[in-house]
């Protein structure tokens, strides 16, 4: 059973290097014009919904018993903000610890990352800094303030809810004030809004970076320095 898993994984595996490409933000032509292709990566615990909201998002479909995701799946989507096209490839990684070796290749390259809990699992919700330590290493961030995050708190069409929208707020803004969003994939709440978000984030970011004045040499601080060695200040 677990070969299995493992070799349905690497075909997955092989069929993303193919269609991802340069890891920086690519154009692709399309019959309509071009459009700009974005990673986008969604993480969180098992069991929050990200398939799900990924194929609310992409296909608006709904499958109640859907299964959790082995390894990581990708779905494309194109999208329009402030009347520009991008492509968003959307990576939907399993929560599973076991899991783990095989998620965290896909996280270098990254363009948008999408963290996500359920607001009736307090756990998952607390596990967000891990995911977000998780993703920042292995995608080989240095500034995560410089990099859009965006979180959701999906399955809002639940009667016991435990995480309020305060505490999530509280957090948000001790993490770079990333925006917030309470999603269902069940009923469609907010999903496409999340999912632009991210799109939107990139570009205030990028809009951010580039009015920062430049003083002589400059270096790009949002990645880790491939080697040690002197620097001059």
């Amino acid at each position: 059973m677990e070969r299995d898993i493992i070799k349905e994984f690497k075909i997955k595996k092989n069929a993303g290097k193919m269609r991802s490409g340069n890891p920086n933000l690519k154009w692709i032509d399309e019959m309509s014009g071009k459009s700009k292709l974005l990673k986008v990566v969604l993480l969180g615990d098992g069991g929050v919904g990200k398939s799900s909201l990924m194929n609310r998002f992409v296909s608006n479909k709904f499958d109640a018993q859907s299964f959790h995701t082995i390894g990581v799946e990708f779905l494309n989507k194109d999208v329009t903000v402030d009347t520009e096209t991008y492509t968003m490839q959307i990576w939907d990684t399993a929560g599973q610890e076991r899991f783990k070796s095989l998620r965290t290749p896909f996280y270098r390259g990254a363009d948008c990352c999408l963290l996500t809990f359920a607001v009736d699992d307090m756990q998952s919700f607390k596990n967000l800094s891990m995911w977000k330590k998780e993703f920042l290493y292995y995608a080989d961030i240095q500034d995560g303030n410089n990099f859009p995050f965006v979180i959701i708190g999906n399955k809002v069409d639940v009667e016991n809810r435990l995480v309020n929208e305060e505490m999530v707020r509280d957090w948000c803004n001790q993490n770079g004030n990333c925006p917030y969003y309470e999603t269902s994939a069940k009923d469609s709440t907010n999903v496409e809004t999340a999912f632009k978000a991210a799109v939107e984030r990139l570009k205030e970011i990028e809009e951010l970076l580039d009015e920062k004045p430049q003083h002589g040499n400059t270096v790009d601080l949002s990645r880790k320095p491939k080697q040690s060695g002197g620097c001059c200040n």
